[in-house]
């Protein structure tokens, strides 16, 4: 018991912001010794309480978010039923383990539960993979070839393997496959580390990112109309200053975050219209809108100096319980802030293709970045650097915007594009497509960045085969999975 406890707690200290990739291995080999050979019932138990003592530090956030007056009850919930993922992982992990080749069964088996818990209920909740873990790491590389879902798998096949060789050596029995096991990935990410393509194929751009700060006050920000704006407008402003004074280089389209506008119909906005105009460049601009039908939707516009509101993307992840209620009526006995929320965002399923002044922009807002989905389609149809403006003001100094910029991280690497991450109160990022970061602000802090990105074209193993590799580890799992009830019976 107490060493799953461990394990979670280390798979934690292993998660960004700290940069101790290799504890996450570690932490699976802990949680894999605990259930090997167990019962699917000890394995349920074990692996609720690693999820959980996981779940619960990296989750801290929503405290952050949603302050004292709501007490713990809200996070610590989130926490717990995503833990029973966890635990169901663990109790087919028990399972599988008996097979022949029991770390790549076991690796597959938690592979398909973040899979199921990134889907359902409401939508799912990524947040948590065990990829998102390696954004520092030598097994980053490996998200070029299979994603998100093949860097998990890795992770898992790794605890696995070590955690299969500690009791082959402890018994002295022949220790070469899971020592192989343990060595083959971690080479594998060596040797595609020189291959992952960062020249500029198709030129490149220089991106402007503003970064307009907000106040650091959590859900009283729903109380603070107009303050987003204002503060992006005046920092906005600051920027065509230094443009046009030459303290700064002229960009070729500028990146505002998620919320920063509010529109009706028409998306008329005369301030953004003036920058833009200003400028002479495209702006990339997250806000707020109602659509002729009165639906009201997440949105990331694109902003033409002459001609103004253009091509939009309409988010397709919305947050549960904030930016869509499901269970409205119980929701509002646990939380009152749902009735500053009278009508629920619509989604959209189209990808985010911007036209940027002759710039093929692949965007994804905020939440958007830890689904598989999002980016895959846009590159696929043609996105040659990608644009994640996120509002993270509601988090306060937590580490929920460095758990975001790994995500951004991954995704750089999977698809080999730049990121280039815009937040309302940071942190706003520039990612290369071999994942490393050029530029990055403070938390909570006013600033503008400009950088020359490199716009790609080449698609990667990862981007071509879309989700066909999440399927093929699922596939696997559920394999595993009815060989043990076949194999009983059929003896």
């Amino acid at each position: 018991m107490l060493a799953a406890v461990a394990a979670g707690f280390v798979l934690y200290a292993g998660s960004p912001p700290r940069e101790l990739w290799w504890l996450a291995p570690i932490a699976f080999a802990l949680f894999a010794a605990v259930v090997r050979h167990r019962g699917a019932r000890a394995g349920f138990g074990y692996g609720l309480l690693f999820g959980f003592s996981f779940l619960m530090p990296l989750l801290g956030w929503l405290q952050d978010f949603l302050g004292a007056d709501f007490g713990p009850w809200p996070w610590l919930g989130v926490a717990a039923v995503e833990a029973l993922f966890v635990g169901l992982a663990g109790a087919g992990m028990a399972r599988v383990s008996r097979l022949p080749g029991g770390p790549v069964w076991m690796a597959a088996v938690f592979v398909a539960f973040e899979v199921l818990r990134s889907s359902v209920p409401f939508g799912g909740f990524p947040w948590g993979r065990l990829a998102f873990t390696q954004d520092t790491g030598m097994l980053l590389p490996l998200a070029a070839l299979g994603g998100s879902a093949l860097v998990s798998f890795v992770v898992a096949l790794i605890g696995g393997g070590l955690a299969e060789l500690a009791f082959r050596l402890r018994a002295r029995r022949n220790w070469a496959a899971p020592l192989a096991v343990v060595l083959v990935p971690v080479v594998g990410g060596a040797v595609m580390s020189p291959f992952i393509g960062t020249d500029a194929e198709a030129g490149t751009a220089r991106v402007a990112i503003v970064q307009g700060n907000a106040p650091n006050i959590g859900l009283g920000l729903l109380y603070e109309d107009g303050t987003l704006k204002a503060n992006h407008i005046a920092a906005a402003k600051k920027l065509v200053a230094d443009v046009q004074a030459g303290r700064m280089p002229q960009p070729d389209f500028v990146v505002l975050p998620e919320q920063v506008g509010s529109w009706g119909p028409t998306r008329t906005d005369p301030e953004l219209s003036a920058i833009a105009a200003q400028l002479g460049v495209p702006l990339v601009v997250g806000g707020l809108g109602k659509d002729a039908d009165g639906s009201l939707r997440n949105q990331i516009v694109q902003w033409d100096p002459a001609t103004g509101a253009g091509d939009r993307y309409v988010k397709q992840h919305l947050v549960p319980f904030s930016e869509t209620i499901p269970m409205r009526s119980v929701a509002r006995q646990v939380s009152p802030f749902v009735d500053r929320f009278p009508q629920d965002m619509v989604p959209d399923d189209q990808p985010g293709l911007l036209n940027v002044g002759g710039i093929r922009v692949g965007v994804g807002i905020c939440y958007d970045v830890a689904y598989d989905d999002v980016y895959t389609g846009a590159v696929q149809r043609g996105a040659t650097v990608l644009a994640l403006p996120t509002n993270n003001a509601w988090y306060g100094y937590s580490e929920m915007s460095y758990q975001q910029l790994a995500m951004a991280r991954l995704r750089a690497v999977e698809h080999g594009r730049a990121v280039v991450v815009a937040s309302t109160s940071g942190v706003s990022a520039v990612v290369r497509p071999d994942g490393s970061v050029s530029e990055q602000t403070e938390q909570f802090t006013a600033q503008n960045l400009i950088a020359e990105v490199p716009l790609r074209s080449t698609l990667t193993v990862a981007t071509q085969l879309g989700s066909a590799t999440t399927w093929a580890l699922v596939a696997l799992a559920v394999g595993a999975l009815v060989a043990t009830w076949w194999r009983p019976r059929r003896g």
